[in-house]
């Protein structure tokens, strides 16, 4: 049945392109050598929603749930990743200066996901954009410099 859906569907697709229109189902129909009255279910059944719960294949023991990931479940191997990889950011950031180490966290929202402009960090410190600039300059130099760049190169894809 799914490949009929998905056959039907391209044929639609095609037919849209050269007809410039949405077709019939009698002109669907006619270019898949199906009856009328089957395209017009075909397409009935593929807008119904599905359960599911609905049982797949021959033994029922399996559902229609069980095919589709959970995208919001992070695998264990990802999490702890994330972890040993935070932990080395974590030790890298801190051999800078506490200076230094919060306006990398505020100009590129470590912690909190919120990336900060120029001026809302020069204004927490008091300084101007341009020494926000420069102080982020020298710290990004700092932590390109292999002995610290190396620990995270790793996680580059």
């Amino acid at each position: 049945m799914i490949e009929t859906i998905n056959k039907m569907t391209r044929v639609s697709r095609r037919l849209v392109q050269e007809l410039g229109r949405e077709p019939t189902p009698e002109e669907i129909a006619e270019r898949m050598d199906l009856p009328p009255e089957k395209v017009r279910a075909v397409f009935k059944i593929s807008q119904q929603p599905v359960a599911l719960e609905t049982p797949i294949g021959d033994e029922g023991d399996t559902s229609f749930g069980d095919f589709i990931p959970d995208t919001k479940v992070v695998s264990p191997s990802t999490a702890t990743t994330d972890n040993i990889m935070q932990s080395q950011l974590e030790d890298i950031l801190s051999t800078l200066t506490e200076r230094e180490e919060t306006v990398i966290r505020l100009r590129f929202g470590i912690g909190d996901g919120y990336p900060r402009t120029l001026e809302e960090v020069g204004n927490k410190f008091g300084v101007t954009r341009e020494r926000v600039r420069q102080i982020e300059t020298k710290a990004l130099r700092k932590l390109r410099h292999p002995t610290r760049s190396k620990k995270l190169r790793e996680y580059l894809d």
